[in-house]
């Protein structure tokens, strides 16, 4: 049952071994489980609220996929900035910086458990390369999953994106839109994916 272990057979075969999988076992793992190849998920939550959810069920679905094709998923995050919520402040600079630290961060949980592969789950420009820079530093079969981009809002049937309020808030500046004009794109809570016909995007000047 141990075929495809190429890692972690060290981690949880063998007598001497009976400890790590006390620890497995106590965390919901299953005897079956353990002498399976594992094969580490790690879900790098985005800032925008809609992927936290997006994420979730991505991750959800992956693992199940990993089950049935005989692997045994273990899931970790690791953290991720903004760049377009810490734009024009300090911020910003934590931007660049943290694809780093994104890499490091896989790279030492997936060498630390032995991992026999993993898969990445990222949704912008900072980590989707950390996610692909840890798997060039790992010998282990792996792949980066793109978690998707934010739904378009929708205003008098009009889809609105990031692109739109960029532009408002230019020809706000500009003199070119009033205030009252410029207020009625609305944002909608984001805690789940937004609606189709409901705006998920915020106004920097509300």
């Amino acid at each position: 049952m141990t075929e495809g272990k190429r890692n972690s057979i060290a981690l949880t075969e063998g007598p001497s071994r009976a400890a790590a999988r006390s620890y497995f076992r106590g965390a919901g793992f299953s005897k079956d489980d353990l002498h399976k190849p594992i094969i580490g998920v790690a879900n790098n939550v985005d800032g925008d609220r809609h992927l936290q959810c997006a994420f979730a069920r991505i991750a959800e679905a992956l693992k199940q996929g990993i089950r049935e094709a005989g692997g045994t998923p273990m899931e970790f995050n690791t953290i991720t900035i903004n760049d377009g919520l810490t734009m024009g402040t300090q911020g910003m600079k934590a931007s660049l910086v943290s694809r780093e630290v994104i890499a490091d961060s896989i790279e030492l949980v997936a060498r630390g458990n032995l991992f026999d592969g993993l898969v990445g789950i990222g949704g912008c420009d900072k980590n989707m390369p950390g996610i692909i820079m840890a798997l060039c530093r790992l010998d282990i079969p792996g792949m980066m999953l793109y978690g998707g981009s934010i739904a378009p809002g929708k205003l008098n049937g009009v889809d609105i994106t990031i692109q739109n309020v960029f532009e408002r808030h230019r020809r706000h500046a500009a003199g070119r839109m009033t205030m009252r004009a410029s207020r009625r794109l609305r944002p909608t809570p984001a805690r789940e994916p937004a609606p189709a016909e409901a705006s998920s995007l915020p106004i920097p000047w509300q």
